[in-house]
């Protein structure tokens, strides 16, 4: 009887042991997902035939649209740093400092690894100024493997780190997408530990200017250079959804892909952009949004963004809800069982049941745009004077406060701050309360 009641016992512990593991691999009956982020560099609302293009042709995101839920009403920020900070830590960028991210903001990726995840980064960094500043890099940020450069590449060049180390640098702007595209299928297949779960961040230079495309791409599409680059994306990303399926991983791998702010696509700032290779003015196309990068318009900071999960995800679903990059910390949080900082502000929230399509609203129903304007539900106000990068002046704008229902007005045309004062007054308060929230 002893020895039968000790073998039940080792045997008890062992299926313990077992349903551990499987649940950190992510295998158990209620597992806890993958995460790989597709993260893209200015790119257009409208830029994917699944948003809306009538020239690009982007077969691989137009199928993984019809395979999950593509978000109409997805914000990210208007610029590069203040969009990773933000899709980082859960913060806007009023608190997370954008390019200047302090190494005390606490990142999912550090959250994430407290429950067993490893992590990697690939591609741009952009939060510690551009600059090597070893305690605000990516290993110091809860990536346990980085490969990418840390800054943009304005000059049309770029200087790669792999961890904390140089790892030489290219000013052949079309091989970006292929090799960080290769780097990530190399973490899939040969770094990452089987037995553990993963977040796996690619956030790529491209479509940043200076834009460019590899000679398989280049002028082949009917959207010019921008179109070939937008093009090559779609491919280099079937690659990467092919890696995960042929890993077996595709059943329990939540894919998010968005981009950092809206195109940039400001015809006033051609001139004075220097270095660009022949015909790669500022392209992209935000649909029917007013302006692009840098703006407090739609066209700055609503952008396109698919999640793919199968059997969890619903598939062919289109959502309107508002939904946004600084709701990833929150939303990880739930999915990966770990716990959001508590000694701070979190500005997002969290939108697992959205995604699960358990909640067709959402978890949200007001997004700031800084501190220059307020959305909530459909309606959105506009301070009078309100902070722009200098390639977003939108000259038809007027210095006045604006009141528009989106629902109705998507392209920000029909100001009715006139005609609802109460509204206006309601919406300022909102707005304020939240950029005071600490």
């Amino acid at each position: 009887m002893r020895k039968r009641l000790f073998i039940l016992a080792c045997c008890l512990i062992l299926a313990a042991l077992a349903a551990q593991r499987n649940l950190l691999a992510g295998q158990g009956d209620s597992p806890r997902p993958n995460i790989l982020i597709i993260f893209t560099d200015d790119q257009g609302y409208a830029d994917l035939g699944c948003t809306g293009s009538k020239t690009n042709k982007t077969p691989r995101m137009d199928r993984l649209a019809k395979e999950g839920t593509r978000f109409t009403s997805f914000y990210a920020q208007s610029v590069c740093g203040p969009s990773r900070s933000a899709l980082l830590t859960g913060r806007y960028p009023m608190r997370s400092r954008g390019w200047s991210m302090p190494a005390d903001e606490i990142t999912w990726a550090e959250r994430i690894k407290t429950v067993g995840y490893q992590t990697a980064c690939i591609g741009k960094w952009d939060v510690s100024n551009r600059k090597p500043i070893i305690e605000r890099m990516p290993n110091a940020q809860g990536f346990d493997y980085y490969f990418g450069a840390l800054g943009a590449n304005d000059n049309g060049t770029v200087a790669f780190h792999e961890n904390n180390e140089p790892a030489g640098s290219t000013n052949d702007m079309g091989s970006l997408t292929r090799l960080y595209t290769d780097k990530a299928i190399d973490f899939l297949k040969n770094k990452r530990d089987r037995n553990r779960p993963f977040v796996l961040y690619v956030a790529h230079t491209m479509m940043h200017t200076i834009i460019d495309a590899s000679p398989r791409f280049k002028g082949k599409s009917q959207g010019s250079l921008y179109g070939d680059v937008v093009e090559e994306f779609d491919f280099e990303t079937g690659r990467l959804l092919d890696a995960v399926d042929e890993l077996g991983l595709r059943e329990n791998t939540l894919i998010i892909y968005t981009t950092d702010n809206g195109p940039w696509n400001q015809p006033a700032y051609y001139k004075t952009k220097k270095g660009h290779p022949e015909g790669a003015i500022f392209w992209g196309d935000a649909g029917p949004l007013r302006n692009g990068k840098g703006s407090c318009y739609e066209g700055g900071y609503r952008v396109p963004c698919i999640v793919r999960w199968p059997g969890k995800v619903p598939a062919d679903r289109v959502s309107d809800a508002i939904f946004a990059t600084v709701d990833f910390m929150p939303t990880f949080a739930n999915l990966a069982g770990f716990k959001v900082p508590e000694d701070r502000s979190i500005d997002g929230v969290d939108q697992a049941e959205l995604l699960l399509g358990k909640n067709d609203e959402g978890a949200r129903d007001n997004f700031l745009y800084l501190n220059n304007a307020v959305r909530q539900g459909k309606w959105k106000y506009l301070r009078a004077q309100h902070k722009v990068f200098a390639y977003a002046q939108d000259v038809e704008r007027k210095q006045v406060e604006e009141l528009y229902d989106l629902e109705a007005d998507i392209g920000e045309r029909n100001n009715l701050a006139a005609a609802y004062p109460e509204k206006v007054s309601e919406l300022k308060r909102v707005m304020d309360t939240l950029a005071q929230e600490e």
